[in-house]
């Protein structure tokens, strides 16, 4: 599977093994983010508030990151992920194990794509492709605990994601000012 934005700019598409994680293979991914409005929930009402900061990992988070896509993989799930010239620009990792009152939800735990690389459809590529795998696992939705910048919630809105019917508690407890989306497979 192979899009071409140009004939330097050929991304690939395909399974990451657990061999490959490691600091080396986000050494070329740039997962900064400026960030200057959110949604937040106040009242029972959603609306959009000034909530300015930058999002940039840390060498800590990129093993952060890589100890958890690894356990990701050990337990059953995948890792995918969008190369252009060999290196990685973008991700998405979903779980094995089902979870809500009827075992209908897996879940996408991470979607990324390099800050230079967004707006090209590599995002919808892997967005797709998790969809595609937890289908094939006998998955009804993929649930999101998403960041609530404007621009992520604009995206996961054209992929179809829809205010989560059941919250994952441990998702609200972690990150509180996530949106916890759904989207029907």
């Amino acid at each position: 599977m192979q899009k071409t934005f140009g004939v330097k700019d050929a991304i690939t598409y395909r399974k990451i093994v657990f061999e490959e994680l490691s600091a080396e293979l986000f050494a070329h991914f740039n997962r900064h983010q400026v960030v200057t409005k959110c949604w937040r929930k106040r009242d029972g009402e959603c609306r959009i508030e000034d909530a300015p900061f930058i999002d940039d990992w840390s060498r800590e988070d990129y093993q952060t990151l890589t100890d958890c896509l690894k356990n990701t993989l050990i337990t059953g799930g995948l890792v995918y992920g969008a190369f252009s010239a060999g290196k990685l620009k973008g991700f998405v990792s979903v779980e094995a194990e089902f979870f809500g009152k009827k075992k209908e939800y897996l879940d996408l735990t991470s979607i990324h794509v390099s800050e230079e690389m967004r707006g090209a459809g590599i995002g919808r590529k892997l967005f797709e492709e998790a969809g595609r795998w937890a289908r094939q696992k006998g998955a009804e939705k993929l649930y999101i605990s998403a960041h609530s910048a404007v621009e992520s919630q604009a995206f996961y809105k054209n992929m179809g994601c829809v205010p989560a019917e059941e919250c994952n508690a441990a998702h609200v407890e972690k990150e509180p000012f996530d949106c916890q989306l759904e989207c029907v497979l």
